[in-house]
């Protein structure tokens, strides 16, 4: 049993360090003045008529 519980603290520890650097490298990504200009052009393309 002690087999399991070290196996599930594991994967607990690294699955949340892992969907918190996933997170961290969304926010860099949406938050780079680089891309700026891409986001605000696609959130310009449903106001847009055909």
């Amino acid at each position: 049993m002690a087999d399991y519980e070290s196996l599930a603290s594991f994967a607990q520890i690294w699955g949340t360090l892992s969907f918190v650097a996933f997170f961290a490298l969304v926010l860099i990504y949406a938050l780079n003045p680089k891309k700026g200009a891409t986001f605000a052009e696609a959130s310009r393309i449903p106001l847009e008529k055909d």
